[in-house]
């Protein structure tokens, strides 16, 4: 990586994906800076002389390749894309409309698949690149009322995984990154479709979590501008961590998922190890 290099941002109109595209641009970047609303995105960053602000929906194929299109034409390369785009649709599985859990997947999954095949293009000709992806918590280990929302991010785990042995050999690292709960929009009623208490059962748990949530927003623990900051730093490695946990309570996450794997892993292990074939012996 070079010491001025070329971020694409999804998502900068608001929430984590502003502070990225700041960050980047007081390192010296240039960054392209995407969104829906380019009305909005203009204002959250205002202007500058290495900034491009471009209509993007991650949901479209078409807006990914006209997007990446126009930063190779306005800068000649990409260095870092930054997948960071998303919603979350909330609420006990049951209670999700089957629109509303397809819809999650379309954003938070499909949407950083989608740009990630536009730009992949450009990062295989340079033969280097960073991808970094914007995942989750939520993609590490599940909990109740975020059955879609997971289902997203961990489906984004194991796509990144996967894709990084693919395209390393052309000089492109990928790079995970699972925040906690961080002080962004994402609980606000412009990031969040809260659900309805359909379902007797569900019905009291629903509207107690759902106030809970909203309570919570603005007093989250982590700040998204030094997890920006951090990003920079991360991406300028030769070689970017895989995954990054970012904030005290996604390490707490990663070790106590690593233990219950473990856990797991040897609560039958004798009986796990007796499935092969006779002739195997």
């Amino acid at each position: 990586m070079t010491d001025k290099n070329v971020w694409f941002v999804t998502g900068a109109g608001r929430g984590m994906g502003v502070d990225i595209a700041k960050a980047a641009l007081a390192a010296g970047h240039a960054v392209v800076a995407t969104g829906r609303n380019t009305n909005l995105v203009a204002k959250a960053l205002g202007a500058a002389d290495d900034l491009l602000i471009v209509k993007l929906d991650v949901t479209r194929p078409e807006d990914a390749k006209a997007a990446v299109a126009a930063g190779v034409e306005r800068f000649g390369r990409i260095d870092v894309l930054v997948n960071n785009a998303g919603n979350f649709y909330a609420g006990f599985f049951e209670e999700l409309p089957p629109e509303d859990f397809r819809a999650q997947i379309e954003t938070n999954l499909f949407g950083p698949v989608n740009v990630t095949r536009a730009t992949l293009p450009v990062l295989r000709a340079q033969r280097r690149g960073v991808i970094v992806t914007i995942s989750s918590t939520g993609g590490i280990t599940g909990q109740a009322f975020v059955s879609a929302y997971s289902a997203a991010k961990f489906g984004v785990e194991g796509w990144m995984e996967s894709l990084a042995e693919e395209i390393a050999p052309f000089g492109i690292r990928t790079m995970l990154v699972e925040p906690g709960f961080f002080r962004t929009e994402l609980l606000t009623d412009q990031s969040t479709v809260w659900p309805e208490a359909s379902i007797d059962d569900y019905a009291a748990k629903t509207r107690e979590t759902v106030a809970g949530w909203k309570k919570m927003n603005g007093l989250q623990g982590g700040d998204p501008g030094k997890l920006a900051k951090a990003l920079i730093q991360l991406a300028r490695q030769a070689e970017p961590p895989r995954r990054w946990p970012a904030g005290a309570d996604a390490v707490e996450t990663f070790e106590k998922k690593a233990k219950d794997l473990l856990d797991q892993a040897n609560a039958h292990r004798t009986l796990s190890a007796s499935l092969a074939h006779d002739d195997a012996k």
